[in-house]
């Protein structure tokens, strides 16, 4: 009988481990993470055995963090990547250099030469972005600011490992003296590359992806997502540099591109079977003999890793604006060690700054305290949350399917008048709002509102979204806005879209997706209140009337002229400024007209004609 090769074998086994302990984890409440974490524990050579080569599929299993990071990447436009560098750069090195520097003092006051010291708390003080960033997105915890500021800080720890790992050979004395001219060159190469994937992804992908699309060839499609994907992480490996920051990078570019949604659509099965093969190589990764040969040393290890860090991040998360219902899982989700840290830990001992064993023993403590992680958690979410929660409880979610024809999302000062208008009409609405503080407000006055977030496909489903005919979208935050028209325009195309726009680049972006029933949330509220301001000052009510609706008619025309030109700030502006010209030397004309009239007796008011007809 003829044997099963390799990696059919090994398929199987990984397979097989996932599907059976993944389901039993998250019936038990122990989450998904867990799950695969065990399963690798299981079968990997501390457990059954049944898989040996740990160190060739940790490497193709971080494949599934550089997909994970391009996928992150495509929701942040580049704008809104600008304005997080001051977390990315401010608190995150706040939280790398303190986290690294309490280590540092613990080691050498425990006697580690100042080398080996040095680089433990550099390559402990990194995170798991694996971890983070999938429980964030279990909680739907990236939208908040407490995931807004995780992210920010493992972005910078992403880009911290270079740096880290260009130490190494210097405190290791095992740098090549006649490489070093080479130094300027290869910062040159770096910057190179990393300037020729900008370029290239304004000019280049673009195109290509419209060229691959036209060929209406889903997979192929699909394989060209990957093969991008794919190339700039072997490039930035090629160059020394993080393949996921690469792909973050890339992400980041085609943001703003058509086929966004696609690229996450056909990516994101990849990404979830990668990451979790990811979290069982950790798992097998763990190395129990040197946790029998040193228990001590490691249990030591883990608990001030923890606590350190633990320390670090709480301290930096109230000036960081972060809730206090929400510092536990941000202090906690960051406190544990990283996925980097193995690269560091292995690269140093093949730079001699430490021998193999001591590079074993702080795998194994990282291994350790991503393991406990999950642990933790179910432990915050039982004993420590509901002390901090202060009023931020969570209530039931909407279970029960609804079959209103209006779905309203959003129940603040906005969806309540739209809602109470309907309900005064006798027209039944599903009113959704993850506020808890707002729902239980709402209640009280006896308004029917449902606890649920619609960014997310299900609760839509549950409220009614596939029988439904109006989704009024009222949330107050843009990016939550503009998701929740996203998901409805793809997998509810009967619905009929009307939305609120907080500003004019919200406005642009409702339009871009092709919602046209978009109402600027002050619009109608400052006419009203100009119009008052032109009484006051001595105008008739109906004088006062017919000059708003004028500038309402001109300013809802000028918004519709500047619509086509808003990804050129230039044009855009001049746009602007013509329209304003013209309006105002319009107005001009109109009162010289009307003070000709007054002069001549004709006692008709501006706009007399333009009111009859």
């Amino acid at each position: 009988m003829e044997h099963a090769p390799a990696w059919l074998t090994n398929s199987l086994i990984y397979l097989a481990a996932a599907v059976i302990a993944v389901p039993l984890s998250r019936a038990i409440g122990l989450g998904s993470i867990l799950g695969y974490l065990a399963a690798g524990i299981v079968i990997g050579p501390w457990g059954f055995g049944l898989v040996t080569n740990v160190e060739d599929i940790l490497h193709f299993a971080e494949f599934g963090v550089v997909l994970m990071l391009f996928l992150i990447g495509l929701e942040l436009e580049p704008r809104r990547l600008w304005s997080l560098r001051r977390p990315i750069f401010g608190w995150g090195s706040a939280q790398v250099l303190g986290c690294a520097a309490l280590l540092f003092a613990a080691a050498m006051i425990a006697g580690a030469p100042w080398r080996i010291a040095l680089v433990a708390a550099l390559g402990l003080a990194l995170s798991s972005t694996a971890i983070a960033l999938q429980v964030l997105g279990e909680r739907n915890l990236l939208p908040t600011s407490s995931g807004r500021a995780g992210f920010s800080i493992l972005l910078f720890q992403d880009v911290a490992a270079i740096p880290i790992l260009a130490l190494l050979p210097l405190l290791g004395g095992t740098r090549d003296t006649d490489a070093g001219g080479d130094g300027g060159f290869e910062a040159l190469w770096i910057v190179g590359v990393i300037g020729g994937i900008i370029l290239g992804g304004r000019l280049a992908l673009r195109p290509v992806l419209r060229w691959i699309a036209k060929s209406r060839t889903p997979e192929i499609f699909t394989a060209a997502a990957l093969l991008l994907v794919v190339a700039i992480a072997a490039l930035m490996q090629m160059i020394g540099l993080s393949m996921a920051l690469g792909a973050f990078l890339a992400g980041v570019l085609l943001a703003e591109s058509e086929y966004k949604r696609e690229l996450e659509t056909d990516l994101e099965p990849f990404k979830g079977l990668l990451l979790g093969l990811f979290f069982i190589a950790v798992g097998m990764s763990i190395d129990f003999g040197v946790l029998a040969r040193s228990p001590g040393w490691m249990a030591l290890i883990v608990v001030l890793l923890l606590a350190l860090k633990c320390a670090v991040i709480w301290g930096i998360a109230k000036p960081m604006g972060i809730p206090l219902a929400e510092r536990p899982v941000f202090t906690l989700l960051l406190a544990q060690g990283g996925e980097f840290a193995f690269v560091v830990f292995q690269a140093a001992a093949g730079a001699k700054v430490f021998s193999a064993q001591t590079a074993s023993l702080l795998i194994g403590a990282v291994a350790v305290s991503m393991l406990l992680t999950p642990l933790l958690l179910l432990a915050v979410d039982r004993y420590l949350l509901p002390r901090f929660a202060d009023g931020e409880r969570r209530l039931p979610e909407l279970s029960e399917p609804q079959a209103a024809p209006v779905i309203i999302a959003g129940f603040g000062r906005y969806g309540q008048i739209v809602g109470r208008m309907l309900n005064s009409e006798g027209i039944a609405s599903t009113v959704l709002d993850h506020d808890a503080d707002m729902v239980e407000a709402a209640r009280s006055f006896g308004y029917k509102v449902h606890y649920g977030d619609a960014t997310r496909l299900d609760l839509l489903r549950t409220a009614g979204a596939e029988t439904a005919r109006v989704l009024v979208v009222a949330v107050d935050d843009k990016e939550q806005s503009l998701r929740i028209v996203d998901l409805a325009r793809e997998n509810f195309p009967q619905l009929e879209l009307v939305a609120r726009a907080r500003d004019v680049p919200h406005w642009n972006a409702l339009r871009d997706r092709g919602v046209m029933r978009v109402q600027r949330e002050l619009f109608e509220s400052s006419l009203r209140s100009g119009r008052t301001v032109l009484e006051l000052l001595g105008q008739t009510p109906h004088q006062a009337r017919q000059h708003a609706m004028r500038f309402r008619r001109h300013n809802l025309a000028l918004f519709e002229k500047m619509y086509p030109e808003h990804r050129d700030r230039a044009r855009m502006i001049a746009v602007v400024k013509e329209g304003r010209q013209q309006f105002e030397e319009q107005m001009a004309r109109e009162r010289a007209e009307n003070e000709a009239r007054r002069k001549r007796g004709d006692e008709r008011m501006p706009g007399w004609d333009e009111t009859m007809h």
